[in-house]
């Protein structure tokens, strides 16, 4: 048997196939990537007891029937992330996006495969101080184009499972935070990192700072992806699956207690005009899943890993690390 891997160079992705193969030993695990971020060093020094195969190409021009055809699961992760840029690149979220999962949708539902598809907790736009997936249609109001995207796939995703039998597992992930080899730095916890190992100020969005939003610990995420395969949990719903909801002040401090002298620039954008909420996953703890993941530890962990950068991140992030 197969698991099938998309975007499996990226930043959720170059954990998760490390641990497939502990978690799931005699599978053969195919990794999809188009190399389009040039995430090379997410295949270097790969576990020796992982049994995989590399696939370079667009999951929009793959066949991608001959690639599930025998697979286990497929787990869907490529896609354009970052929100803040996809004001610029509409036509290109809406083709990586939208295209790549209805292509790798409609093979899953024709070779009768489960899937487990990444949806976003930024498809709430809600004016309620707490959310859940039980929210009526009114609180879905994406902010931004890759949002958008993120909620039209769900909707396509819904549809195939009631046209055409697909089973799926749709998982609504907060916000990813910590260290991985295909590790991306535009997301809050991971830029505010850099920046400060970089010895930048942090540029905070002044509206965010007191807003509650839902951050998933990495190590929470590629635990959430393994139990759903286990328990074979494609029921055909919608999950959250969040670490904890925080303030931007919180991420900030908890950086300032590895970086004593953190300077904070307040800057304005267009993404960042929501009300604070939180993301309750209730439904996902029900299942038997409890997450374990820590802000503090994502930033210690991530500092560490920078601690050479222009010689600014403390080396007590370092030393604690290594505890």
């Amino acid at each position: 048997m197969t698991i099938v891997v998309t975007g499996a160079l990226g930043h959720i992705g170059s954990r998760l196939i490390r641990i497939l193969p502990q978690r799931f030993p005699g599978n053969e695990i195919v990794l999809l990537d188009d190399l389009s971020t040039q995430r090379y060093a997410s295949l270097f020094d790969l576990p020796q007891e992982g049994r995989y195969r590399f696939i370079e190409g667009d999951i929009t021009k793959l066949t991608m029937d001959r690639v599930v055809a025998d697979a286990r699961v497929v787990v869907h992760l490529a896609a354009i992330t970052d929100a803040t840029t996809s004001f610029e690149r509409k036509v290109a979220v809406e083709l990586v996006n939208f295209g790549g999962t209805r292509a790798v949708a409609e093979a899953c539902a024709a070779a009768s495969v489960p899937l487990i598809a990444l949806s976003s907790t930024s498809v709430y736009g809600t004016q309620k101080s707490l959310v859940d997936e039980n929210c009526e249609p009114e609180e879905l109001a994406p902010q931004s184009p890759y949002a958008e995207s993120k909620l039209r796939e769900e909707h396509l995703i819904q549809e195939l499972g009631e046209a055409r039998g697909l089973r799926f597992f749709l998982a609504r992930f907060g916000t990813i935070f910590g260290a991985s080899p295909g590790m991306r730095f535009h997301t809050a916890v991971n830029k505010f990192c850099w920046q400060a190992a970089s010895g930048q100020k942090l540029t905070v969005w002044r509206t965010a700072y007191e807003q509650k939003r839902p951050y998933l610990d990495l190590e929470d995420a590629v635990r959430a992806i393994s139990f759903v395969i286990e328990r074979r949990l494609f029921d055909n719903r919608v999950y959250n699956v969040v670490s904890l909801n925080a303030t931007v002040r919180q991420i900030v401090e908890s950086i300032r207690r590895y970086i004593a002298d953190l300077q904070v620039e307040f800057v304005d954008t267009r993404i960042m005009n929501q009300l604070s909420y939180e993301v309750l996953d209730a439904r996902f703890r029900a299942a038997g899943f409890q997450a374990s993941g820590d802000l503090d530890r994502g930033v210690r962990d991530t500092l560490a890993l920078l601690a050479a950068a222009n010689g600014r991140a403390s080396t007590s992030a370092a030393e604690k690390a290594a505890e």
